[in-house]
Order: structure tokens, then sequence, then C-alpha cells
């Protein structure tokens, strides 16, 4: 059964959420957050990503940046710009961009069902990538930003939340990239019984996004654990999260660009790719309908491809449509074996549209894979066998934002 537990979120406090709400600190490089913070003061993101507050001569990673991100944060609590709900509660967390709504619980999961694979994963994450979260959360002491989790859609929930919507929501605001952003708080002692024994009697729910800051997470709990900081059930045995039922959900096509032919000519990689594909000319951009369909461009021309039954799968991972494409035609023609490291080969998240996929064969690029989406149930069915995806398989929009929830441990 999985533990989600309500907690005393410090929220912005009433006509500063919109100015506060940042987008999570990892999509920006450093040039680009220092811009942030520069136009916006109050962005979390300045405490998110403390460097901004320092000239480019301090490291992102140095021991000043997190304790002045612990400074900014204790001074905005003083100065009232966060305000603590006096108990525990759930908040609900709503989205709405394109037309399309997305509406989760915010609580705590226990780092215990993370360990135990109640809470499961289906990508690894890296060390060096977990450490600057690990020390922003020890420093500070504060999870910023919540993880992205979903489990399979439930009747009584569902009705919960639709009854809950109808209510006025205490933050109703949309941001610079158009998306409008709501919360409700669940503070009724019977509404968050109801929340938990939900929760209960469900024995999976899965990491959507955040990957590392999960891991980040459970790390400084463990850390503090065995330096006898914790009990057990202490704020840092838990972290910041939104679940989202699976039917709100909608992921987005991670598309491919690759930045040479492979030593080959257009007819010799043409003859290659249909051993594995049809191939169908198309006179304008396509755009994957269907499981098992991949757009092409190359040489300023739109190709539909399918991929022929022989070379499809039925198992979790190999039977994606981004693995199909990895052993077949990335590693089987271009010999790219580890898409993580060859510097051949590029990502463009679906937000981008095909656009940017023509841009880019126009600019550092040659030939661009645009995919169909990989599906929620897809990503269920990967981390139910505890396998992995391969990188870059899903693009999830809208972001959830940092400093509208703030989880002291």
């Amino acid at each position: 059964m999985a533990n989600i537990k309500p907690f005393k979120a410090y929220r912005p406090a009433k006509g500063l959420e919109d100015k506060i709400a940042a987008l999570p600190y990892d999509v920006y490089n450093r040039a680009e957050a220092k811009a942030v913070v520069e136009k916006n003061p109050l962005s979390f993101l300045g405490i998110d990503r403390a460097e901004t507050q320092f000239g480019d001569e301090v490291s992102t990673y140095d021991d000043k940046v997190y304790d002045k991100a612990n400074e900014m944060i204790r001074a905005w609590i003083e100065k009232g710009r966060f305000v603590q709900d006096e108990k525990e509660c759930y908040y609900l967390y709503q989205e709405e961009w394109k037309g399309r709504k997305q509406t989760g619980i915010v609580g705590c999961a226990s780092i215990d069902d993370y360990e135990n694979k109640i809470i499961k994963k289906h990508e690894n994450t890296l060390a060096a990538k977990e450490q600057d979260r690990i020390n922003h959360i020890d420093r500070t002491n504060m999870q910023t930003g919540p993880i992205f989790l979903s489990f399979c859609t439930n009747d009584d929930i569902d009705a919960f939340m639709n009854k809950k919507l109808a209510s006025e929501p205490v933050y109703d605001f949309t941001s610079d990239d158009e998306v409008t952003h709501r919360v409700w708080v669940i503070d009724d002692d019977s509404d968050i019984a109801f929340v938990r024994e939900c929760f209960e009697k469900m024995n999976a729910i899965y990491i959507a996004d955040g990957h590392h800051r999960c891991a980040s997470a459970v790390k400084v709990g463990l850390k503090r654990r065995a330096e006898g900081k914790s009990n057990g059930n202490s704020e840092s045995d838990f972290f910041m999260s939104v679940l989202f039922p699976d039917n709100q959900l909608e992921i987005m096509d991670y598309n491919r660009v690759l930045k040479d032919k492979a030593d080959k000519s257009d007819d010799e990689l043409m003859a290659l790719i249909g051993k594995y594909c049809t191939i169908e000319k198309k006179d304008s951009q396509y755009k994957p309908q269907a499981k098992g369909e991949v757009g092409m461009y190359m040489e300023g021309t739109w190709y539909k491809l399918t991929f022929k039954p022989e070379y499809t799968s039925n198992d979790a991972v190999d039977g994606l449509d981004v693995a199909i494409l990895q052993k077949y035609i990335l590693d089987g023609i271009w010999g790219i074996k580890d898409p993580k490291t060859d510097s051949r080969i590029d990502f463009v998240g679906g937000i981008r549209g095909l656009d940017e996929l023509e841009k880019r064969c126009a600019s550092d690029c040659k030939v661009a894979f645009a995919m169909y989406p990989t599906s929620i149930r897809e990503l269920f069915a990967v981390a139910d066998e505890g396998r992995l995806m391969p990188p870059k398989s899903t693009w999830f929009e809208p972001k959830l934002r940092s400093g509208i929830f703030l989880h002291e441990i």
C-alpha cells in the first residue's frame, strides 16, 4: 500500500504566486536562468538556481551557492513572501494548457515506498546530477520542486477531485508560457482521511518525470536516518509530489536529429532503412499518427516510415518505437550504440514542433526522426517489469512549477 501523507506546505503569500512560481531548475542553462531572475527578482528560480546571485566566477556547485539558497528562503519567509499552512493538508494542483487540463493531488510520498518499489521508476539517474539537488535540499532543509507521479485512474479520487474543483481555488493565474495554474487546499479532516485511504489501497505509483529530484530527496532522507536525525516517520522520510491519475496526462513526442549521414549516400541510406521500414514520400511535414510510424526529414523532404512487422515486438521495452528505431536504424545503420554519450545525435522535445526539426537540418544536422509519443500505459508496463526505457523516451508538458509548494524537512 502507498503511504502518501499530507503536509504543512509553505506557499506564496496571496498576490505573489504568479511572480514566484517558476519552471523547474533544470530547463535552463546558467545564462538563461540569470536572465529570468534579472527580469523578475521574485522568481523562485533565483533560489532553485542561487548561482544567479553571483558572478560567473562562482561555480554553480560552490558551497556558498547552497548557503545563499537557504539564506534567501529564510529571508523570504521572514518577509512574509511565503506562509506556512497551520495544519497538514493535501492540495489540488491543476494546469490548463491549450485547452487541456491535468489535475493532481499534492502530498508527500514515502522514501520507503521508493526503496521497496511501490513507487516505480523507468529511467536511471546520474550521480553527478543528483548531487546538486542533494546539496540544495540538505542545505535549505526544503524540497522546492514536486516530483511528477502518476497512478492508475481511480473512480473515487476522480469523483473527489471533481467535487473539489467546483469550489473557488486559492490561486488562479496564467504564466508567461500561457499555462494556467490553479490550487485548492484540502484541509477538511474527513477529506484528508479519505484521500489518504485511497492511496493506501494502491500497490503501485509511477514516476512520470523528475527521477533525479526524486532520487536526491530519497538520498537526503536515508542520509538523515543514518545520522540519527530521523525516526523513520520524519518529514525527511517523505518527498513532495504531485500525483496525477493516468487519464489526466499526455506524453509528447521526443524526437531525434542526427548530425551526419553515416558516410552514406541518400540512396544507400534509403535502401538500408527500407530493409526495416516501408517508406512513403510526403509532400509536406509528416507527424506520425499511430504507434509504429516515424516521420523522417532529409534533404528538404519528409517521409513516412512504418516499421515492418518482423521488426516489432510485444516486449515492454523492445516494443517501444524509440527502442526499435534505436536498434535497427540509429545503431544498425549509424552505429550509435549509446545515444546518451554519442555526439552525433541530439534530442528535440515535441513542444518545439516539426519546424524545429527542419530548422536543425538546415543548420547543424542532416536527418531528423519525428516519433509517435510513448503512451502512459507503455511507461507503466516498463516500470512494472522493473526495467528501463531508452533515453529520452518521454516528454511531459506542461511542466510543474517550483515555488508554489515548499516542503520543510
